[in-house]
């Protein structure tokens, strides 16, 4: 309890010491006077400024897209931040707040005289403080940063206003498509009851509007759909066949995390599932090599959707 005592006085001697009006020299002191420790407020504003530091670094960290997955770091650099702030509150219950134990009675009635004792207790203990504005601001910095910090995960929800980002494909016609050892795929290729991955030719992969599922109609038309589940974001990866095609189901495109399955013959129509809306359908055209090549951009936004998201058209 009496640590605790100490630093709470430390935060009072901080916030309300430089508040006071200074006493009269003749008055009486109630807490003795402690000699300055320029050493100990040395201390203080270098755990102040590190924990600043190590603040910003969480912000860098979650911003710096090569390491905002590494949560190790974020984990380091709050755990940190926390740690030399308490560092700094320990030095200064323990070497800079004038302390001493005293035990009375509590007083059957309460006199405004002692509250001005408290007041005068609470600013007389601050006395070994050479530079308490100071320590103050560097502790207001050190709280401010490590707020900031905090709220930084936020922005994680995704953008608030600017929402164009999230409609944005590396799509446009004429863009070739090519399979994952990154060599362009021929219409002839494409066989039925077979699953394909394709990308676009030169454009970054992971990129959420890159990737495409290509499958073969019983028509013989070759179709490509967002790789993208439109309900939570997950890959299509499983592409479900009939083995008897008069009692089995038609061939569809399926999310194995949540099972939403679309109808490739039916622009990528909902058949199954928690997804709200079609699969996003990239059109295609062949060239005179006989390579497929995108005929222009998404039908839709790609990727998961929810209220007010994903309801404009796709753009380059």
């Amino acid at each position: 309890m009496t640590k605790i005592k100490d630093l709470l006085v430390a935060l009072l001697v901080l916030a309300l010491g430089r508040k006071r009006k200074p006493r009269a020299e003749h008055e009486d002191r109630i807490v003795e006077q402690g000699s300055p420790a320029r050493g100990a407020e040395n201390a203080v504003l270098a755990l102040f400024f590190l924990a600043t530091l190590a603040s910003a670094a969480f912000i860098v960290v979650f911003a710096w897209d090569k390491l905002g997955s590494q949560t190790q770091w974020l984990g380091l650099c709050i755990g940190l931040a926390f740690i030399l702030l308490a560092a700094a509150c320990v030095v200064i219950a323990h070497k800079l707040v004038v302390t001493e134990e005293l035990v009375h009675e509590y007083p059957d009635t309460e006199h405004p005289d002692e509250q001005l004792k408290i007041e005068q207790i609470v600013d007389e203990s601050g006395s070994r403080f050479t530079r308490k504005r100071l320590v103050t601001l560097a502790g207001m910095g050190a709280l401010g940063t490590l707020g900031l910090a905090a709220l930084t995960p936020a922005a994680s929800l995704g953008p608030v206003l600017d929402t164009e980002e999230l409609y944005k494909t590396p799509w446009r016609r004429g863009r070739r498509l090519v399979g994952e050892d990154g060599k362009p795929l021929a219409a002839h290729e494409i066989e039925r009851e077979t699953f394909y991955t394709a990308y676009p030719e030169g454009a970054d992969r992971e990129l959420m509007g890159s990737p495409v599922v290509l499958v073969r109609l019983d028509s013989g038309e070759v179709v490509a759909y967002s790789k993208v589940c439109t309900h939570a974001g997950c890959a299509i990866a499983l592409y479900r066949k009939p083995t008897f095609a008069d009692v089995e189901p038609k061939p569809a495109l399926v999310c194995p995390c949540h099972y939403s399955t679309f109808d490739p013959a039916d622009h990528g129509k909902v058949l199954f599932g928690p997804a709200g809306r079609a699969l996003p359908q990239l059109p295609l055209f062949v060239d005179r090599r006989g390579h497929l090549r995108a005929a222009g951009n998404f039908s839709a936004p790609v990727g998961p959707s929810w209220s007010g998201v994903r309801q404009g058209p796709a753009t380059t």
